[in-house]
């Protein structure tokens, strides 16, 4: 996955509370081949008519918003299944953080586990955040993974926590896995030495 270290861009407002794993992707696109992408497929029952048309009023579908790589959001946003699709619906459409009061458990992890940012500030913040950005449609946002702070569209800026490990892994492009194999060489000369030490510890081959 791309390393996230400041993503500059206008934020798209997503409306509603609890929108849930099958609303960001619904279940019956779950056995398409990723390959192709999933970003498709993103909210694909809220940005499609059944004719497959577009309904112009969903914001990704309007300008300048359909190329936008931040979501803000309102309370418990990819609650429900804990489809890892969701995320890979978001990713592969071009979102790279999310900013809301709060996210379903196993979505905000799933997100960290896929190079997309999900920023939890207050409920008063993310308002005030949405209040500017309405009254400012297209005005861009910042958000600096490195100083964990959020920048809004009036320069004020909002601090944000995130575990260190994770963002780690963010800031260089690698899921957890891949981050314990780049110290392969670190492991390999601690394996040595314990096996210096306690010769009787020593995995035989």
């Amino acid at each position: 996955m791309e390393a996230f270290v400041k993503v500059t861009s206008p934020a798209a407002i997503v409306d509603g509370a609890n929108i849930d794993t099958d609303q960001i992707i619904p279940g019956r696109f779950l056995k398409a081949d990723r390959s192709n992408g999933y970003g498709r497929y993103l909210f694909h029952d809220l940005r499609f008519k059944e004719d497959g048309s577009l309904i112009d009023d969903f914001v990704l579908n309007r300008e300048p918003f359909s190329k936008a790589a931040i979501l803000i959001t309102e309370e418990n946003f990819g609650c429900g299944s804990s489809r890892e699709g969701a995320v890979y619906a978001l990713y592969d459409f071009g979102i790279r953080a999310l900013i809301g009061p709060s996210f379903g458990d196993i979505f905000y992890n799933n997100c960290l586990k896929n190079g997309i940012v999900p920023v939890r500030l207050d409920a008063a913040q993310v308002g005030a955040l949405r209040e500017q950005l309405r009254n400012q449609p297209g005005a861009k946002v910042v958000v600096d993974l490195e100083g964990q702070v959020v920048v809004f569209p009036d320069g004020s800026s909002q601090a944000f926590e995130i575990d260190p490990f994770w963002r780690t892994c963010l800031l260089k492009g690698v899921d957890d896995l891949e981050l314990t194999l780049s110290h392969g060489q670190d492991i390999q000369q601690f394996i040595e030495k314990y096996e210096q030490a306690y010769p009787w510890a020593a995995v035989k081959s």
